[in-house]
């Protein structure tokens, strides 16, 4: 680590709140799960924290702002009013929100909402890159900031990025209905790990990047623009200790006296949530409805206790769902209300964190029931507040927190007859089987708390950039190539074994219009008439494929990754003692898929069978590929062959057929001087691991290679090979 690196979290909100007093702005902190959590790192040495005020400051005050908050470590991005309605509450919640919260006629697809999301992202980057230095790790927070990392890595490639999302990721089914999902995707991937809640969101954002941009995948990493970004889930935790300590506070704990005693005869249901169309607040109250109206035995023995934090309620949306509960509670009220009892206190207000702790510690069951939520924190401090390890958590399905909570009551918040059966189970569970599930849920809420969270997502952060590291192959820059110049002229016998396809020419969805181009022709004719080269074309392709492009030229050729070989003149030669047997086997299988899916086929060589999937749907080839190898694993194992993943495709072949092993037969008694080995592929590897570490080896289109350096298309690789060429000119020593 760079000496005085520092981290710096960036998240659309700042962790205080400004209010204006007698004209001067006063700051407090923010009670926040995350500000708690991130509070042990942009607090310590010179580690700083980005973000909006959270007001609009007017422009000759902004300085006195920046100020105040600088001693707090903290660094203001200044936005204006309309800024916030456009970007804000405009791109980020009516449609980022909606949409990743599977509620998509909700979204709004407004052209100018993105291009102030745009415009607002470009506005936290400029902050960002001028407090940034070499070696500083930056973490990014939340759905608002999405195109961030992209913005920043163009200016600072080399950096650390994290990111993390706080709500769920949809389906790429949902997500692929916002017009600009490649802009958002390729923002995304600019950083080196993207953090999620849960593994489904994971999976949805794997299968959403790639389909969505040129990355590859491999398990949970996606190979982006020559970087390795990995995908990882990170459950976020609470302040476990804060929340069981505050209900030993003189406070809380009079505030739970006075409700106890006016509430001793009733079983206590509580719900807490923000006003949001996700939160299923109108279904949880229908649950309730239904219980007193089928149950009515339970008629003034129960109180729902419902608080709901007010939130956006000027837009029309919000307002009409406020609106819907008003109007719900009030009849469930007037309907069944005795002159002693009411079946729900609703209260439409924020509370003091000491009453909720109240609530919490109070209440027998907690009703967490959201139609979507990434983690949803409530139901981990109702938890964490229940020290006498008693009272009863209902926990939708739908939210993160379903995944580790699993000891609580898991409900699916769409079926109002469930939440009820739920509720009723609640009510009666013993209190032996109350302390059993809620000691399990406090094991783990203890456990996986705030602080192991931000610990475990920057630990993988580093480890993530020290596998990047460990793993890249240097670009053969023009220093390289003067090297390797350099050393292709000193040298009295050279040996240049080249792939063809995507490393001499491009990469083509049709395998028959790969064919040589007459400047490919040109190129290699000059190459071979040097009397101190050989030129060896070393491709998976058949050997008749190979002849009819080649056979005039005074070149060697391996085929079919060295089942067939030739040595310039001579006639074609097969690797002895292969068989062919089991291709029919295999063909059999093979041609199943095929069928199966379109757009695939089947390529037979002498001694191998390739399945290819190019023209395939995004995603299914993929799918079709992994079932193939899980098919034919055993096959593969028994009959002594190998099994050979490539560039959308999958080559079966006799064992003893290696590009690596050809290149060795070909090397043997000969010691060169000069050794130049060129490829793309996977199987190009092979030659790569065989060859001496004094061999210049170069992969073409990936830095992630067993190779010493690589090069970003087959174009470079023609440069290369002409600068070869060229007359001495002043080269290095």
């Amino acid at each position: 680590m760079v000496k005085d690196s520092k981290t710096i979290i960036i998240s659309n909100r700042l962790p205080v709140k400004i209010t204006e007093i007698n004209g001067e702005y006063m700051l407090s902190p923010s009670e926040g799960g995350l500000a708690t959590g991130l509070g042990s790192v942009y607090k310590q040495g010179n580690n700083i924290w980005i973000g909006w005020p959270g007001i609009e400051i007017p422009e000759e005050r902004q300085a006195e702002v920046t100020e105040k908050l600088a001693q707090l470590n903290l660094i203001p991005v200044f936005l204006t009013a309309e800024e916030i309605n456009l970007f804000y509450e405009g791109f980020s919640n009516e449609i980022l929100w909606p949409v990743f919260h599977y509620l998509v006629t909700y979204a709004n697809f407004d052209q100018v909402y993105w291009d102030f999301y745009k415009s607002v992202n470009k506005k936290f980057k400029d902050v960002a890159v001028t407090h940034l230095k070499q070696g500083d790790t930056l973490w990014v927070h939340d759905y608002q900031l999405l195109m961030l990392p992209c913005l920043i890595r163009r200016e600072q490639p080399q950096v650390t990025i994290g990111f993390f999302q706080h709500i769920p990721f949809p389906s790429y089914e949902i997500f692929r209905l916002i017009p600009w999902r490649e802009e958002l995707i390729a923002g995304m991937l600019g950083a080196d790990l993207l953090g999620f809640h849960t593994f489904d969101d994971v999976r949805h954002f794997l299968s959403a990047a790639s389909r969505l941009s040129n990355g590859k995948l491999a398990d949970n990493v996606i190979i982006y623009k020559n970087r390795q970004v990995v995908v990882e889930a990170f459950p976020m935790g609470i302040d476990y200790e804060k929340f069981e300590s505050l209900t030993k506070h003189p406070k809380v704990a009079k505030y739970a006296d006075s409700f106890k005693i006016s509430q001793q005869r009733l079983k206590i249901i509580l719900s807490i949530d923000r006003l949001d169309y996700s939160k299923g607040i109108i279904q949880r109250l229908q649950a309730y409805e239904l219980l007193l109206q089928l149950h009515p035995e339970y008629i003034e023995k129960l109180a729902l206790y419902m608080i709901v934090v007010p939130s956006r309620d000027t837009v029309p949306k919000y307002k009409e769902l406020r609106d819907n509960i008003d109007q719900l509670v009030g009849n469930i009220n007037a309907r069944f209300r005795t002159m002693n009892w009411v079946p729900i206190h609703y209260f439409y207000r924020s509370f003091s964190v000491e009453f909720l702790s109240a609530m919490y510690s109070s209440a027998d069951i907690c009703l967490v029931t959201p139609m979507r939520d990434g983690m949803n924190l409530v139901s981990k401090e109702y938890v964490a507040s229940r020290i006498k390890n008693d009272g009863v958590l209902i926990l939708s399905e739908m939210a993160g927190a379903s995944k580790e909570l699993n000891d609580a009551l898991i409900v699916n918040p769409n079926n109002i007859g469930d939440i009820m059966r739920k509720i009723l189970t609640a009510i009666n569970m013993t209190a032996d089987e109350q302390q059993q599930r809620m000691t399990a849920l406090r094991k783990t809420v203890k456990k996986f708390n705030i602080h192991l969270w931000v610990r475990n997502f920057m630990n993988k952060l580093q480890e993530v950039k020290e596998m990047q590291e460990s793993l890249k192959t240097k670009h053969a820059v023009q220093v390289v190539k003067d090297e390797i110049a350099d050393a292709y002229k000193k040298a009295k016998e050279r040996y240049i074994f080249l792939d063809y396809d995507g490393t001499l020419v491009g990469f083509n969805g049709d395998i028959e219009k790969a064919a040589p181009d007459e400047a490919l022709y040109n190129l290699l004719e000059r190459l071979t008439a040097d009397p101190l080269n050989r030129v060896i074309i070393i491709s998976g392709r058949r050997y008749q494929t190979l002849e009819s492009w080649f056979g005039h030229l005074k070149l060697d050729m391996i085929a079919e990754h060295g089942a067939w070989q030739k040595i310039n003149a001579e006639e074609w030669k097969r690797l002895p003692l292969l068989t062919d047997k089991w291709k029919q086997e295999v063909s059999a299988v093979l041609e199943t898929y095929t069928d199966r899916t379109p757009g695939s086929f089947i390529e037979e060589k002498s001694y191998s069978l390739v399945w290819h999937y190019r023209k395939v749907e995004n995603g299914l080839g993929e799918l079709r590929a992994n079932e193939i190898i899980n098919h034919l694993r055993l096959v593969i194992a028994e009959k002594g062959l190998q099994m050979m993943p490539g560039n959308k495709v999958i080559e079966f072949k006799n064992v003893e057929v290696n590009k690596g092993k050809a290149a060795q037969n070909w090397l043997y008694g000969n010691d060169p001087d000069f050794i130049l080995a060129l490829g793309d592929d996977h199987t190009d590897e092979d030659i790569f691991k065989a060859l001496s570490t004094d061999a210049y080896t170069i992969k073409v289109g990936s830095n992630i290679s067993a190779a010493r350096f690589y090069l970003k298309d087959f174009i470079e690789v023609r440069q290369l090979l002409s600068t070869l060429l060229e007359p001495s000119t002043t080269l290095i020593g």
